[in-house]
């Protein structure tokens, strides 16, 4: 088995070597990818390090481009281009894919962020209203007769019809839709309602 020459020896030489190179490393040849990684590891960091400015992430994609380039040797065409080229082009690629991964995380966790947000701001103001408002029927409803306020009460509160609100307080069903309408007018402009 003939050793490769030395990276380095050359422009058309390192062209040519490291295609051979790529030949061995296609055919799972351990010691051709050693050579081939000591060869394009500072070319493929450096274009990822451009990419994705992050250190950390960028030593992360520099081993997944290796590794893709490990697995897709067999796919490597010497005419269509240098073997460096080729791992360039793998390298920005997977580097570009990080970032948009990346950014379209870094988008969710924002927008669900603001979700509950504003999903927790909604449900404090809305129990505050609630709350304001159920205290202002209150002292409306004290400003009512008794009939009035029962009657209110019944119908709006316990869900009955005018016919059973007059019923339940042995009170004839002309007097009810009286007082009721005086009460539900009353209790109006005690709200400040306006119609």
């Amino acid at each position: 088995m003939s050793q490769p020459l030395p990276f380095g020896a050359g422009p058309s030489a390192d062209r040519a070597d490291l295609a051979e190179v790529m030949q061995k490393v296609a055919h799972g040849d351990k010691q051709a990818f050693s050579v081939l990684y000591d060869a394009l590891a500072p070319l493929v960091s450096g274009i990822v390090v451009k990419v994705v400015r992050d250190r950390a992430q960028s030593e992360e994609v520099t081993q997944e481009v290796m590794i893709d380039l490990w697995r897709q040797a067999a796919r490597y065409q010497p005419d269509t281009g240098a073997v460096t080229t080729w791992a360039a082009t793998i390298a920005h690629r997977r580097a570009v894919d990080r970032v948009r991964s990346a950014q379209a995380a870094a988008d969710r966790e924002h927008t669900q962020a603001a979700r509950e947000h504003t999903t927790a701001f909604d449900e404090v103001a809305e129990q505050v209203e609630t709350r304001l408002e159920s205290e202002q029927v209150r002292r409306c409803l004290h400003g009512l007769t008794e009939l009035q306020r029962q009657a209110v009460t019944l119908a709006y509160y316990g869900g009955l019809t005018y016919r059973e609100v007059a019923e339940a307080l042995h009170t004839p069903l002309p007097t009810i839709k009286t007082r009721m309408r005086d009460g539900l007018i009353r209790l109006r402009d005690c709200m400040g309602v306006t119609t």
